[in-house]
């Protein structure tokens, strides 16, 4: 099944989804160092985003955010790509300064995410504004 999206920060990824039911602050959420996500409020506490799709309805909290993002990009924590019900400027900003940085892609795509479940296999394809999230049949 393939959703049409628009991407937000270029790139291609493929692998797990890791839904979250509610939305997330990378800052005080995640532990930059494994990619765990620490905020004891939030119902996926305990899960790590390291190496998944991250899909979730938006993010929450401080334009913080976007520097303990970039430093999971960086460490090899943070998600492979990530799919949201709305846009977020802070994570896009990340994305782009780790692109520049470091040079490691994270796609971020706006897509419609009911019926997507931890697990699934995801494909990310986000470029020039447009892209496309796949959901691909289990092996």
């Amino acid at each position: 099944m393939i959703r049409p999206g628009r991407a937000y920060a270029d790139g291609q990824a493929e692998g797990a989804a890791l839904v979250l039911t509610e939305a997330l602050s990378f800052w005080g959420g995640i532990d930059s160092a494994t990619g765990t996500i620490i905020d004891r409020s939030h119902p996926q506490v305990g899960e790590s985003v390291a190496g998944k799709i991250l899909v979730m309805p938006g993010a929450r909290g401080s334009s913080s955010s976007s520097s303990v993002l970039a430093e999971c990009l960086r460490l090899g924590t943070g998600p492979l790509g990530i799919l949201l019900a709305r846009p977020d400027p802070i994570l896009t900003v990340a994305a782009l300064v780790a692109r520049s940085l470091y040079g490691i892609a994270c796609p971020i795509l706006v897509a419609e995410i009911a019926g997507i479940a931890t697990g699934d296999r995801l494909r990310l394809q986000a470029d020039q504004g447009g892209g496309h999230a796949e959901i691909l049949p289990a092996h």
